[in-house]
């Protein structure tokens, strides 16, 4: 293997790195946090997806990507995410582990392949009270004008 060179180091730097976050607020803030949202990213693809939680009507998550190659802030009730595209399952690693150990007799697992259709539509946290599903949908997708 040879050495890097400074090129090399220069364009890895460029590469783009995405990150879902999720940011959770409350209804009477809703256009507040989305307008913060606005304020401090860069948003990739220039949308928020404004999710409801079936559970709790006075609760929202925005969902949206970034470029976290680049320094960024973290906002208050703000978390990164993966997503699981073919069941629209949002998740952090943490609640991916406690579901295998959930469905796999306490095991963690790695290799376990969990039925993704069963946490269709919903967010996997997890809390001081373990693990946390909230099923969403759709309230809104705020596109977002280029900023000039």
């Amino acid at each position: 293997m040879g050495r890097i060179t400074k090129m090399e180091i220069i364009l890895r730097d460029k590469i783009m790195r995405t990150q879902l976050l999720c940011t959770f607020t409350k209804s009477k803030l809703l256009t507040r946090c989305v307008d913060k949202i606005i304020e401090t990213y860069d948003v990739l693809y220039n949308k928020i997806f404004v999710l409801n939680n079936e559970q709790n009507k006075t609760e929202f998550m925005c969902t949206y990507n970034i470029d976290s190659s680049k320094d960024i802030q973290i906002l208050p009730d703000t978390i990164s995410l993966h997503r699981k595209k073919q069941t629209n399952t949002l998740y952090t690693i943490n609640a991916l582990n406690e579901c295998i150990k959930t469905c796999n007799n306490g095991v963690l697992d790695t290799s376990f392949q969990l039925n993704w259709d069963n946490y269709r539509n919903s967010i996997l946290v997890t809390g001081d009270e373990g693990l946390r599903r909230i099923d969403t949908s759709i309230k809104e997708v705020v596109h977002i004008k280029i900023k000039r």
